[in-house]
Formats: C-alpha cells, structure tokens, sequence
C-alpha cells in the first residue's frame, strides 16, 4: 500500500512522501497534493457505485486505503464532474462583488435587507435577501452564516425569505430567527435574474453557472464583518438541495450542508430516465454526450456525498418523495459511510428519512435546523 501511494501520489507532488506521511499534512495541503497536473487527464470510472478503489494512469485499480489515496480519487470525481458541466472558473482576477444595499426592513427583530451584487459579469447583477438575526448583530462578529438555495419557483429568492410560496421552505427566515445571518440568492433564469444560459456566457452548463454563482454568495457572506468565516452552512430544497450539494463540493468553505428532496442515484432517478437532468438550467451534456444513460454519465451522487467528508452532511429524504426515490438516498449513505470512517467522524453523515411526500413540513426541518446548530453554533 506505501508503495503504490510513494508511486502514484507522487505525481502530484513535488517530493515523494509516503502515504503515512501524506495522511499528517492539513486539508488545503492535501488538496494541493491531490490536484491533476495541467497535462494531466483523470481516468473515467466505470463504477459510481465502487468508492474502494483509485485508477492509476494505466487504468489499473489500486486499493483506497489512507486520506491520500482518496484524495486522489476525489480530484478524479471533481475532473468527471467538470467533464458533464463544464470547468469551474477560477478567474485570477474575481469581478468585484460591489454589493448594494436596496432596502432594509424589520421583519420581527430581525432586519432583511435586498441586496445586489456581480458574480462573473460587471454587466450583470445578483439579487438576494440578506438577514440579519437583530439590528444589535448587524455590529457584532463571530455569526455563523446560512446560504439558502431556493426550489424550482418562478418568485426565486422570495420563498425561503418568507415572502411566498410554500410556508415550509421558508428557511432562510427559519434560521434568521436561530441566530444566523443568511443569504437567499436567485438561481439563473428565476426571480428577478433575467438569464438565458447561452453558452457565449462561458458555461456549458446552467448547474457549473449556478455553483459558481453560489461561491460568490459565499464570498458575499464573507465579506460581512459580522460573519464568521468558519462557519458558513449552506441548506435547500429540491433545485435548492442538489444545488447546495454541488457547490458545497467544490467550495470547501461551506462547513455544513443539508439537501432536502435533493437527490437520488441516477439509475434510480425516474429508473434511470435522465431527461430531467438535461435541460439548460441543469446539464445538457448528460442528453447531447451521454445518451441520458446513467451507466455512460462520468459521475454519479455517491461521488459527491463522499466528496464532502469530512465536512457535515444531512440528506433529508423523504419516504414518498415522488422526484427521488428515497432507496437511491440510502445507497448513497451507505456508499458514502466508508469515506467519512476514513476520516475518523462517521457521525458528521447522516440521513433522515420521513414519511412525507417532496416537501419539507415542521417536524423534518427540526431535524435538520437542529443538525445545522450542532456544527455551526459554538
């Protein structure tokens, strides 16, 4: 096993350490190690459901025994994700935020405030509800901080504010009211972003458009003197729950996610009937490159929920959730469980399963509200 991880690990450092030695290096250090070289292309997995192993330039498959080994193999997930929706831009000169205020209410004791901001475009701006938990923590430091992704709803960000739509998913006024300041941005094409995902726009894919977005909104949440850094969670419903997932993979900042009615495996989506997953606010590719097959797509959830160790996750899975097939839920936990015993805290995945349809009723979201305040409330 050390010598297959002197070998192979060694392409992506600079100097030859041992696995053993690998596993003591800090997290931003092992994502350093794991990151292909730019001529560097990962090898495709032909088993999503198979997290046990990693290929080596040969194809050959070699045991994942150590945070190191995995290391690798999630970069290779990253670079099969990035095959189906396209790159995720790392400008080395961000377009600035520019936030603006618009208005500014009390809504109770908390105060919500409309704000805009730029993203990828000095062109075009983001609109979001921003709270504050009281006017006093407008002044304050060290407050934890929830990004809330909305559903597929035509009003976008207004739902989880608590303006409209579904009193149940109105979770960005629900955690406001916990204590946290949080951020409910509008998804491409919905609310008040006008947006038509051409690819002249630089995305092959509304999903790649949307994460890159949502790490703004981090960055946004950053930006706040009152934020705490280290303790940015992200939470949604349905669009709103893969939507978290995927960029809670890729943004390493986002220290808890809960998705609820996220998700499911893709062969139990619709029994593998992928043509939901293709529209241009998602991933065409998986239609114009992969035939809507879920044995040719290059990754799979399994993959991402993995990806996320050691960080905290709930999957909030509904029995009757009539989009995602709860079984496809519980695969994935179970897929994913030996990833996060690898870094010693199988408790920070799990999974709750209520007997409700594809929503997210008052006794669900005491599950997972309570979850949130377990990671991120001191």
């Amino acid at each position: 096993m050390f010598e297959f991880s002197l070998s192979f690990a060694g392409r992506y450092v600079s100097s030859l350490l041992p696995a053993f030695t690998l596993m003591l290096l800090p997290a931003c250090l092992l994502g350093t190690a794991s990151r292909l070289a730019a001529d560097e292309v990962a090898p495709i997995y032909a088993e999503h459901q198979d997290l046990t192993y990693v290929l080596d330039a040969d194809g050959k498959k070699h045991p994942i025994l150590t945070k190191a080994d995995w290391e690798i193999r999630r970069e290779h997930i990253r670079a099969n994700i990035e095959r189906v929706m396209g790159k995720l831009p790392q400008p080395e000169n961000p377009v600035p935020l520019d936030v603006e205020v618009l208005e500014e209410v009390s809504v109770d004791a908390l105060v919500r405030q409309k704000i805009s901001y730029h993203t990828d475009s000095p062109d075009r701006r983001v609109h979001a509800y921003l709270f504050y938990p009281s006017k006093a923590a407008m002044k304050q430091t060290g407050i934890p901080a929830m990004l809330c992704l909305h559903q597929t709803i035509q009003i976008g960000k207004e739902e989880p504010a608590g303006m409209g739509g579904n009193p149940n998913l109105h979770y960005a006024l629900h955690l406001a009211q916990r204590g946290y300041i949080t951020l409910a941005p509008d998804y491409p094409s919905f609310g008040e972003y006008e947006y038509d995902f051409d690819p002249k726009y630089g995305y092959i894919s509304g999903s790649m458009k949307a994460i890159y977005d949502n790490i703004r909104a981090v960055d946004v949440l950053q930006s706040l003197p009152a934020v705490d850094d280290e303790r940015i969670g992200c939470i949604g419903h349905s669009l709103g729950g893969h939507n978290t997932m995927f960029t809670t993979f890729f943004d390493q900042r986002i220290k808890v996610a809960v998705s609820n009615c996220g998700f499911t495996r893709f062969h139990k989506y619709y029994g593998g009937k992928l043509a939901g997953w293709t529209s241009l606010r998602y991933m065409p590719l998986i239609a114009s490159e992969y035939d809507n097959n879920p044995d040719r797509v290059p990754f799979d959830f399994t993959e991402i929920v993995a990806g996320f160790a050691p960080r905290p996750f709930l999957a909030s899975s509904p029995t009757m959730d009539s989009n995602f097939e709860v079984s496809g839920v519980k695969d994935v936990i179970a897929i994913a469980k030996p990833i996060y015993d690898y870094h010693d805290v199988p408790e920070n995945l799990q999974a709750n399963y209520p007997e409700c349809q594809h929503d997210f009723p008052e006794e669900v979201r005491k599950v997972a509200y309570e979850f949130i305040d377990k990671h991120l409330k001191k």
